[in-house]
């Protein structure tokens, strides 16, 4: 895990956010990345929505990685290119 995890920036868990404001956070920490950096999204469910979002607002921008796929937990690592 330890190699999953280097060049993480930010560690974002959005459990405890109200759904309104999950994607608007999420793209804030997102977009404060620099090229290289990378952040882990933590949810409690799987953020399909999210990653077909980021593909049509940021395509080429982002690479998409799952580190756990539920069944309660699901990280992501999001690298910005």
């Amino acid at each position: 895990m330890a190699d999953a995890l280097a060049g993480v920036k930010v560690t974002l868990d959005v459990r405890m956010i109200v759904p309104a404001q999950k994607h608007v956070r999420i793209f804030e920490e997102f977009e404060a990345l620099q090229p290289g950096e990378a952040m882990v999204l933590i949810n409690d469910h799987d953020p399909k929505p999210l990653r077909y979002q980021m593909q049509a607002e940021r395509a080429g921008t982002f690479d998409w990685t799952y580190l756990e796929q539920g069944p309660s937990v699901w990280r992501v690592r999001l690298d910005r290119r």
